[in-house]
């Protein structure tokens, strides 16, 4: 006598997960809105996705249930879970019974501000200088009838740069009170 076969068992029995929860309307709003914001600051729109549903879940989410919810592959969910964390928009936190990893947003605007001025503006600002200073070099060896004019292009650039150095930290105190 031969076992009866069950063409498509649950998946519990073929040790798969459900499929992924869709998103709702509401998730997909805060997502689109994080997603507008990361397009302002020069940000990748995955890292804005991930920020959006984390900033939005009621509870904290794996990295596997964020890669199904958003239908993102492990590299980008990876590196822009890397890049949030540095940045301490998202915290790994603790799950009873679960082995994996889950996050949740960190919605502190005053510490994701610090954070971002100091990581990403002051370091391209630091790295801007040595360029500025060889552009102005440079600007020697174009002809002379060209130089006077991209010679105070590259004087603007620097009184940018000045100016920009002078606001920043005045900026960060204030974000720091």
């Amino acid at each position: 006598m031969r076992a009866a076969t069950v063409e498509n068992p649950p998946p519990e029995s073929r040790n798969e997960r459900p499929p992924a929860k869709p998103l709702n309307a509401l998730e997909v709003e805060i997502i689109d809105l994080f997603v507008q914001f990361s397009h302002i600051l020069g940000q990748p729109k995955s890292v804005a996705e991930i920020y959006g549903l984390l900033f939005a879940a009621a509870h904290p989410l794996s990295m596997e249930e964020m890669m199904e919810r958003l239908n993102m592959s492990k590299g980008s969910t990876s590196q822009g879970l890397r890049f949030l964390r540095n940045l301490g928009a998202v915290k790994p936190v603790y799950v009873p019974g679960r082995r994996a990893a889950h996050f949740e947003a960190v919605a502190q605007l005053r510490t994701l501000a610090m954070r971002f001025l100091r990581d990403q503006v002051l370091t391209r600002l630091d790295n801007s200088l040595d360029r500025i200073d060889h552009m102005a070099a440079l600007v020697e060896s174009l002809p002379p009838e060209a130089r006077e004019q991209v010679r105070a292009r590259v004087g603007m650039l620097q009184s940018w740069q000045k100016k920009t150095r002078k606001v920043l930290p005045v900026v960060m105190r204030i974000l720091g009170a």
